[in-house]
């Protein structure tokens, strides 16, 4: 077993994996199941209710992915598309004095946010399960986002101290990377004009 979850069970295998041990998961899988359901029918039709609750829970009511918000324009490539320079924001965020940590607990994420900050990801977190970034550097952090971050109910979220809150960029450093990425187009469009004359 590599990694679990609420409602997920990663097994691992290799090139070194025999067949007899993949029957042998298999046959134990059945076993837990076939104990599950004896369990199930042993239930009164209130306690019933309760676990069908809680599968539910599990299987149907899990907070919906979010979807990726935007690049921050103090991170943004060239202005007429939505890529980013990830990579800048990557490195910028190697200089802790350039981050702070905002908990999703104590409200002080929301009051930033209804002060009109846009937040903006100083790293990459990755919850597991599904195990696949939902911040990465240089994101503006949504409220759809931190709604997933809110539901999860893993242990596991790689770039994310609970203890401390999510690590974003400083208001200061937001400026300063905004105005050379202002820097920056210039120089781009200032090329392009000299291309095409």
């Amino acid at each position: 077993i590599n990694k679990t979850s609420r409602n997920a069970v990663l097994f691992m295998t290799n090139i070194g994996t025999t067949r007899s041990s993949v029957a042998y998961l298999l046959g134990v899988l059945v076993k837990i199941a076939n104990e599950l359901e004896w369990r199930y029918e042993e239930l009164s039709p209130a306690e019933r209710i309760i676990h069908d609750r809680r599968v539910r829970s599990y299987t149907v009511d899990l907070p919906p992915l979010p979807d990726f918000s935007r690049f921050h324009e103090a991170f943004r490539g060239r202005s007429n598309t939505p890529d980013g320079r990830l990579r800048d924001a990557y490195f910028l965020a190697y200089n802790d004095s350039n981050c702070e940590y905002l908990s999703l607990d104590d409200g002080s994420i929301d009051k930033e946010i209804q002060r009109g900050r846009e937040l903006v990801s100083s790293s990459f977190v990755i919850p597991y399960p599904p195990g696949f970034p939902i911040l990465v550097p240089g994101q503006v952090v949504s409220a759809e986002i931190l709604h997933f971050l809110r539901a999860l109910d893993v242990k596991e979220i790689h770039g994310y101290r609970p203890e401390l809150g999510l690590r974003v960029f400083t208001e200061a450093t937001v400026a300063v990377a905004l105005q050379r990425t202002g820097n920056v187009l210039d120089a781009i469009k200032k090329t392009e004009g000299e291309t095409n004359t």
